[in-house]
Formats: C-alpha cells, structure tokens, sequence
C-alpha cells in the first residue's frame, strides 16, 4: 500500500514538471516569434519599407475610327522603400453595364525604382466589331458607359507579393459615319475650258455626341467621270443627330463629261459619287471618318445673274 501511495506521489511531481516543461517551452517559441515581430519591425523602420500606392491618374483616346478605338489608361505607381520593387503583372478589364467588353494580362511590365513613382502606360485595343456582334443592343453612333479594373501585383520585401486593385469609370463611343448628300452644283463662272462652281452638301450626323467639323478632303465624280476634289478646312459644328449645309467650291473641264453635261444642262438629273474624309473634334478625342455616297442624283444650277432659277427643288 505503502509502495502505491509513493507511486502516486512521484507521478503526480513527473506530471507536474513535464506540465511545467511545455509551459516553459511553449513560452519561448512566443518569446522568440515576438523577437523576429520586432526585430522586423525595427528593419523596416529603420530601413522604410512600406506599401505601394497606386491610382489611375488618366484615360486616354489618342486614336479612334469607325472600326476601333485605341484606349490608353496611365497608373501612377509611386514606391515609399528603399530598393526597386518588380511590377510582376497588369491584368486589366473592361466592361459596360456589368458585361466584358476587352480583357488582357501584361505580365513582367517593369519596376518601379526606389522612392520614386512611375506613370505606366496600359494600351488596350477596342475593336468595335467584336462589341457589336456580342450585344446586339450597342448600336453605331451611341455612347457606352465604361468601367476600367486595374489589379497590379507587385512584390515588396517584408510585405511580399501584394495586388493593388483599381476602377476607373467614363464614357466611349461607337462612332457611325456621317450620312452626305450632294443637293446641288452652282455655276460661279463657265466656260466649257474650265468652271468655278460650288458643290452644295448636305452632311447629317447619326451620332449621340456633337462633330466639330475642321476640315474634309473629297474627290466627285459626275457620270462615272471624276471632276476633281481638293481639301477644305471650314471650322463647322454638326449637332448630334442634326444635320448642317456645306458649300465646297470646285472647278473643272465641261468639255470631259461628254454627253452627261448636256443632260445636266437640260435640266435631267445625273449619277455622282462622292467620297472623302471628315476630320472632326469630338468630346472624345479628334476623329478622322469616311464620308461616301454612291448612286445619287444631281442637278446643275446657275445662279440668277446667270440666267437660271435658285430654288431648292434640286433632287430627282
């Protein structure tokens, strides 16, 4: 009994001191992991590292047309620590009203150098074709609300590998060419040698946004004969949806038209082809668009002094 009692007696002191062991161990681990916490806190404030900032400083449409829009988005970088930090990748998304629109990853695109910031520069193509034969309800010449996410993943000592998530929100267009009509051909000098006359446009905009026009190159042909063209520079504002009246002035040789001139003399309308571009100011950007018109029919006018009427009743 006596031998049992003792028995008991040391278990009871081997527990407690194998208790006691853990306690103690279990105690320097927490020691130890506090002394790294601080020893790494003590480096990086002693060194300065801290965590990368970032923000979408601009967006940019240097180039649009009828068939994409080239979209330039700059993020500024700015790096708080002491050594380069890698720019490892760039994913990037664009969409409207929740749907995808383009999207693309950028892999090792850079480093940010030392207390310093970078702009960088992510290009994304837009091609309006794809949007148009994914979502039926885009149409040409309407704008489309645009949101822009940006995830930079960096890797900053201490830190390690770090994403910067970024959104930026606008508005882009799906550009349609101006509809042009060519009304009229006005005398201001004849001769069958040469002409001065004054070709009478009407230029309609299907457009949601304004088109302020700066100039329009142009070539005419009359009965499959080209008469000529040139390029104008005349500063006009086509409203959206609206419709403006251009006057461009030309001359040209009758005697090469044969017996289309006379038919045009005598009052009978005649086929001409008109193509050429616009170049206009947009609240996107400069826009450089095809103008073309295939298959109308024209009369030439003479003015009063000229003998002939000047009315408006000029279409067949």
């Amino acid at each position: 009994m006596a031998s049992s009692g003792t028995y008991e007696v040391v278990e009871r002191h081997v527990k407690d001191k194998d208790h006691k062991k853990d306690e103690d161990k279990g105690g320097f681990i927490e020691k130890v992991k506090d002394f790294i916490h601080d020893i790494g806190e003590k480096i990086e404030e002693a060194i300065g590292f801290g965590k990368p900032t970032a923000d979408v400083a601009a967006v940019h449409i240097p180039r649009i047309n009828l068939d994409k829009a080239d979209i330039v988005v700059d993020v500024l970088i700015k790096n708080p620590n002491p050594v380069p930090i890698p720019l490892i990748d760039i994913n990037y998304l664009i969409e409207s009203d929740g749907r995808k629109l383009v999207s693309g990853l950028i892999p090792d695109a850079g480093t940010i150098h030392a207390h310093g910031e970078e702009t960088v520069k992510i290009p994304v193509n837009l091609v309006y074709d794809d949007i148009k034969n994914t979502y039926d309800d885009i149409k040409p010449g309407s704008i489309v609300p645009y949101r822009i996410k940006v995830d930079l993943i960096v890797d900053v000592p201490v830190f390690g590998r770090l994403t910067l998530p970024l959104e930026k929100t606008g508005e882009i267009p799906i550009p349609y060419k101006p509809d042009i009509d060519l009304e009229k051909i006005k005398f201001r000098r004849f001769s069958f040698e040469e002409t001065v006359a004054v070709l009478h446009l009407k230029v309609e905009n299907k457009n949601d946004f304004d088109l302020g026009l700066n100039s329009l190159d142009y070539e005419v042909w009359l009965s499959d004969v080209s008469i000529g063209g040139a390029e104008l520079s005349n500063s006009t504002k086509i409203d959206k949806n609206g419709i403006s009246y251009i006057d461009i002035p030309i001359t040209f040789r009758p005697k090469d038209f044969g017996s289309a001139l006379w038919d045009m003399i005598r009052g009978k309308g005649t086929g001409y082809t008109l193509k050429g571009h616009i170049n206009a100011d947009t609240p996107f950007g400069a826009m450089n668009l095809p103008i073309s018109r295939e298959g109308g029919t024209t009369r030439l006018k003479k003015n009063k002094e000229d003998g002939g009427d000047d009315d408006d009743d000029d279409e067949e």
